[in-house]
This record gives structure tokens, sequence and C-alpha cells, in this order.
């Protein structure tokens, strides 16, 4: 379970999207972490106590969890210190032990610790460039170790690091071919970007462009400063990256809205064997990469639909990069056939119930939020209606295909909405198997908000 502040109220990561073609991925957020039987028996805190500049003293509840790893410290857990957002500060338990080294910031979180007392030691480290260098170094091991980062390297686009789970706290840096972007979830950690540019280019030589940008949080009520944009090289536009020898179009620039998901690279690869010559249904298909990966699979027919013309149009480019869902040059098909679809898909859902048309294959990864003309869309109250209605267009022993990237929908939370959906439809259904985000997108064991992202692959059948 993700541990939030005592008493705090968990809510989703990023804001919902304002219209059709936004579709920010959500990302990790706090589900909500049930206080234990000590927490609810726990004496009033003690009252705030004076502490030197640049030390931020935390109550009982926060060491705890300092102690076990966890990065964060909400500003309801500090008891006493002064520390400006930016500022180097050392964290200490009411008993004036030493917690670590981390940056203080005036949000919903007060400090990111990118030390432990133990990294500290006596001689009392500091958050310098040597240390982002070797955060920054052991991440590309990893990530070399997975064959992501090499020169014979069939996939060019992928997460080098994720934050809080590569000991880098509030810092996300995603890799596009030759251009990189980074992602932060404060400026209060802008200080840092000087060490972590030169870092990130002494360790990847190659590199064009840099481009910074900021990873708001829903929580977070402040106004912020214009991002830094590019800051190193020049935008490059749209460029083309492959994921398994497969092309993607991108926009690297563009930040938070590239144009593809590489977290869901692995589920992505494990539906590949079960393609050939099925009916493939690819709802919220954003920039068509699931799309992509069936016809390249020998899926018989995939239809994909999505809200925005744009997703659309870039999801035709990337068809045509890979010579998918066109005739060659003698009229045969080189591929299955492709049909996209400009529409909301609980419309088209129920539309397609009506013709009596069904699918051997349907995928749902919708977005955290979304609107248009039928209505709000929230993953966290209409998957199971989501569920429903593809069940009553799943051909007889067909599979849906279930995401969801909410950090604030627990796993359970999750299964019981797909549940909750198949009862709907009259219909129960089979795991056959379930995954979660790309391993370059780790999880460390002390941060249970760095696991986000459900994936579940079920086989549907009538109930009789």
């Amino acid at each position: 379970m993700a541990r939030t502040p005592f008493g705090a109220k968990p809510g989703p990561k990023g804001k919902p999207p304002a219209r059709p073609g936004e579709r920010p991925r959500a990302g990790p957020a706090a589900r909500g972490r049930p206080q234990d039987d000590d927490d609810q028996r726990r004496a009033p805190e003690a009252p705030k106590v004076r502490a030197e500049a640049g030390v931020l003293v935390v109550n009982g509840y926060s060491e705890r969890w300092l102690r076990q790893g966890f990065s964060w410290v909400y500003p309801a857990e500090v008891l006493g210190g002064v520390a400006a957002a930016g500022a180097e500060v050392r964290l200490r338990s009411a008993a004036g032990e030493d917690l670590g080294v981390a940056i203080a910031d005036d949000g919903w979180i007060r400090a990111r610790r990118f030390r432990t007392t133990a990294a500290a030691g006596a001689a009392r480290g500091s958050i310098d460039a040597a240390l982002l260098r070797g955060r920054l170094d052991n991440a590309l091991k990893l990530r070399q170790a997975l064959n992501l980062g090499n020169a014979a390297s069939t996939t060019t686009a992928w997460r080098w690091i994720n934050g809080e789970n590569d000991d880098l706290p509030g810092i996300r840096v995603d890799v596009w071919g030759d251009h990189v972007v980074v992602s932060l979830d404060s400026p209060s950690l802008v200080g840092l970007l000087p060490a972590l540019l030169s870092a990130l280019r002494a360790a990847l030589p190659a590199v064009q462009s840099v481009h910074v940008g900021w990873r708001p949080d829903s929580r977070d009520g402040r106004v912020w400063p214009a991002a830094p944009g590019c800051v190193y090289g020049e935008a490059p536009g749209v460029v083309v990256v492959r994921e398994r020898g497969l092309e993607y179009l991108v926009e690297p620039a563009a930040r938070k809205d590239v144009g593809l998901f590489p977290d869901q690279r692995e589920n992505r690869t494990w539906l590949e064997p079960f393609y050939p010559q099925t009916r493939v249904l690819n709802l919220f298909c954003y920039t068509g990469a699931f799309s992509v990966h069936a016809l390249a699979s020998g899926a018989a027919e995939v239809v994909s639909v999505d809200l925005s013309k744009p997703y659309l149009d870039r999801l035709d480019e990337n068809l045509r990069a890979n010579g998918l869902g066109a005739p060659d040059a003698d009229g045969g098909a080189r591929s299955g056939t492709h049909e996209r679809i400009e529409d909301d898909a609980l419309k088209v859902l129920d539309r397609f119930r009506r013709q009596g048309r069904v699918f051997d294959r349907i995928i749902l990864d919708p977005p955290g939020h979304s609107h248009s003309d039928a209505g709000d869309w929230s993953g966290e109250q209409d998957y199971a209606r989501l569920v429903a209605a593809a069940a009553r267009v799943t051909s007889p022993g067909g599979w849906i295909v279930a995401s969801s990237n909410l950090g604030s929908v627990s796993p359970r939370q999750f299964q019981g909405a797909i549940v909750d959906g198949l009862r709907k439809a009259s219909c129960h259904g089979r795991v056959l198997h379930t995954g979660g985000q790309a391993a370059d997108f780790p999880a460390a064991l002390h941060f249970p908000e760095g696991s986000f992202l459900k994936f579940v692959v079920m086989e549907v059948q009538r109930a009789e």
C-alpha cells in the first residue's frame, strides 16, 4: 500500500485534462496507507520544536518511514526548523538523531531525501555532483543490463532515471533516441540541474539535446514558473525511435505528450504471440503502439479508437513507418486491415454491440481522466462500466486486456472493478496473465508509490 502523511487524503497523480486531446500519463500517486494499531493508539504529537537553520526536525511517524528508506517528508510531519525551497537541509528526529540530507520544498512535499544517514556517514556528505553522477551511472548500468542504452539494442526509447526508485527523488529522465527529457516534480530541484546535465552528457556523449519540464501533482496548489525547456542543443521536432525494432514518431520537446508510453513495452511484447489471425479492438489507443504491435504480429483486423484526431494522425504515421495497414505495390495486403475511429470509446462499444460486431482481443488502456461530448471519464469511477461494455463485444473465449496507470487505484480495487464489470455483462473471466511497468521503470520496495501500472489479460466467457 502507498504511504500518505498521517491524516491526509490521497489524490490522483496529474491534473485531469481539460479537453479530449490531452492525455497525461498518470503515474504513481498515493493510494492511502492504512494506519496500523500503533498509529491508531499513538499519543498526540509533540509540540513544535526549535531547530537551527538548515535543519528540519520530523515527528515519529515520518522518522519510522525514513528509517525504512522512504524519501518524502510531508509538511504536517515537520516539528520544527526553517529551510527555503531548494535549499539543502538535514533531517533529524525529535531525539536529535541524524536522518539524512534532503532538498527542501514549500509544496505538498516539504523535503525530498537524497542521502540517508548511513550514506552521509561521518563526513556528513552533501547532495553534490559526485552523488548525482554516481546515481546516474548506477541507473545506466541497470538499463544496459536490460539491453537498453547499448549500440546493439533494438529499443531506443527508455527511462534512465525513475525518480525515487533510482534514488533521485523528484527526477525522471527519459531517453528518446539521441534526445533526453528531464522531468522535475518541483521547481525546488532546479538547483541540481547544472550538475545533473553535466553528468548525463558525460555518461551519454551522443546526446544531441536535453529538455527540462515540470511534472506537477494535482495536490500542489502553487503557481509554477515557466519550465526551463531546451537547455542543451536544439529542439529536434519529430524524431523516430524504435521499440524492439518497430518505429515510432515522437516529439521529445513536447515532454508530457511525447507520443509513446515505454512503460507498457513489456506488456506489448507479451501479447505478440497471441495476435495472429485475430480481430483486435484498441480503445483509447493514443498514438497506437498496441495497434502497431498487433498488426506487426499478424492480427487480421485492428480497429483503433480515440477522441483525438492528432493522435490518430500520428497512429497513421506510425503504421506507415512500419509498412503496416496499407496495400503493397501489387495491391496485396502487407498486413491485416486497420480502421481508425475518432469517437468516444463507450459510444463505439455500444454501437458495435447493436451491430453484433465482436473482437478476439480488446485492449483497454484509458487515461485517468478525459472529457468528451458524451461526458467526463474517470478511471477511478468508470472502469467497471468500460469492462462491461467491452465484454458485450468480446467473442466467446476472447480476451480483454485491461490496464490502468492510476496510482490512486490499488491492484485490489482494479480487480474489483473488472469483476464488477464482467458481472454486469453476465460474464465471467479467467486471468491468463498479469503485468506491470517495464523493467526500466523499477519500483523500489521502500517506495510503495513506485508500483503504479496494473495490467491484466483475461479470457471472457458468458455465464451460463
